[in-house]
């Protein structure tokens, strides 16, 4: 279904699963996106983004919002599965069959690719993960770095690694999972599709999954998350955060309304 431009694959949870466990058993790039009204609104405005969502192998519904878009559409949403969750499944996977993990962590998030490893492997302590910590390069301010096209692995450079002893094969890891915030991860994965030798089977960007594995976030209670109010609970817990729900809980549902 296309939701303001943005493709969404409305595919029941079985389907979903089946999806990821066929990407991680081809040898080729497969890059997922977990769609929300905030993903929605900045493609509107970002071109470039918008083809990134586009061309992914599969779009997931994640915010409470797109249950509202499907409604306004007149079809119902199969199934909602949020980017933690889902997460969790490929992890889950990637332990059963010793696929390595790449975790690539913005140093403007809580929890550095180290301790989100250290989370992982109370869970999963078989698993193979390296990673890095990206920070914004020493010349140049946060905000430039944000506003960076991620069109090539090049762009690599435009976050620089900030611990030299990091596993540094990023493209010789089966998974690889990105915590930049939308837009920026999406993009950067996306540029790994041409990444010479690369043997990436699946990419996924996660926003503040790292901060919830390791405990630095608390997810909201179930009840919270199945009634839609889980944006309540992280303003709660990060105020900051004020402009980004107010525009996937007051700005998203208008331009639905309002839509052809």
């Amino acid at each position: 279904m296309d939701i303001l431009g943005v493709k969404v694959d409305n595919l029941p949870r079985k389907e979903i699963l089946e999806k990821v466990n066929n990407f991680l058993s081809e040898d080729r790039f497969h890059q997922i996106a977990t769609i929300n009204p905030e993903f929605i609104l900045e493609a509107g405005r970002d071109e470039d983004f918008r083809n990134v969502l586009n061309n992914c192998d599969l779009n997931v519904a994640d915010g409470f919002g797109l249950k509202f878009a499907f409604w306004r559409s007149g079809e119902k949403l199969n199934f909602r599965i949020a980017g933690a969750d889902l997460m969790e499944e490929i992890l889950r996977l990637a332990e059963k069959n010793n696929f390595k993990i790449f975790l690539a962590a913005s140093s403007r998030g809580l929890s550095s690719w180290e301790e989100t490893r250290d989370a992982i492997f109370k869970k999963y302590p078989k698993l193979e993960i390296g990673g890095k910590n990206y920070g914004c390069h020493s010349e140049r301010s946060a905000s430039e770095v944000e506003k960076a096209n991620f069109n090539s692995v090049r762009s690599l450079a435009e976050f620089t690694p900030l611990n030299s002893g990091a596993r540094d094969d990023i493209v010789t890891c089966d998974i690889v999972f990105a915590n930049f915030g939308a837009p920026y991860q999406e993009k950067f994965l996306n540029s790994l599709k041409t990444a010479e030798n690369s043997k990436i089977k699946l990419a996924m960007g996660v926003g503040g999954n790292f901060d919830f594995l390791t405990g630095k976030i608390k997810r909201a209670p179930v009840f919270m998350r199945k009634i839609g109010l889980e944006w309540l609970w992280r303003l709660f817990q990060q105020p900051r955060r004020i402009k980004r729900i107010f525009n996937a809980v007051v700005v998203f549902p208008i331009k639905m309304t309002f839509s052809k």
